[in-house]
């Protein structure tokens, strides 16, 4: 079964494309919530974690001390690249089992035109995906959702409630190199305007 990852900036739409291939029934992975999922899970990453900065990272009842990690990461770049490399490892090996479950569903049979007419397929939802190689290895094709830097400015500042000033600061941090992308999707319109688009977009990508 092919994955296509799905990319894209802050405020560009790309977990709203995502939410529409999901309701449509197609399997998505969204990194991010898999990332919190396995903090609250997973106890050998927090092992792991506890083990590379010397201290716990949870609280008496053995549960997630979010921010004590936070304290840990917010102090020091290097401390937080320290976290991504045990924490990315952890989701991508979470992802590839993840993708055997779904398989396994849908050798049973499955409905083409919820696919685009195309074979199926998984979504990987990932904003970091294009600085990874080994997120790259198991991924076929790569979608970009983007929009003009006001939109966005202006979606993320509804969104998240903060100023522009601080939008434009977390977007500064985020580099996207599109000669590894297959396709850019442009969403400046609605949320209907997006899914209309939907059908055009899969035509042109080849599994």
């Amino acid at each position: 079964m092919k994955t296509i990852a799905v990319t894209g900036g802050i405020g560009s739409g790309k977990s709203a494309f995502c939410s529409i291939l999901s309701a449509r029934g197609i399997p998505v992975y969204d990194c991010d919530s898999a990332a919190k999922r396995l903090y609250s899970e997973d106890a050998s990453l927090l092992d792991s974690i506890e083990e590379a900065f010397g201290c716990s990272v949870r609280h008496g009842d053995g549960s997630f001390d979010k921010a004590r990690l936070a304290s840990l990461i917010f102090t020091s770049r290097d401390n937080l690249r320290t976290l991504e490399a045990i924490v990315h490892p952890a989701v991508l090996a979470d992802f590839i089992r993840w993708k055997s479950g779904r398989e396994a569903k849908l050798a049973d049979g499955y409905d083409p035109e919820i696919f685009f007419g195309k074979e199926p397929f998984v979504v990987m939802e990932s904003a970091i995906i294009l600085s990874k190689p080994d997120y790259l290895e198991h991924v076929d094709r790569v979608i970009l959702v983007d929009a003009g830097l006001q939109v966005r400015l202006r979606r993320a500042c509804e969104r998240d409630g903060v100023s522009p000033e601080k939008v434009i600061e977390r977007m500064a941090l985020q580099h996207f190199d599109v000669s590894k992308v297959d396709r850019i999707v442009r969403n400046e319109g609605t949320l209907e305007d997006l899914r209309d688009s939907l059908p055009e977009v899969f035509s042109e990508i080849s599994l």
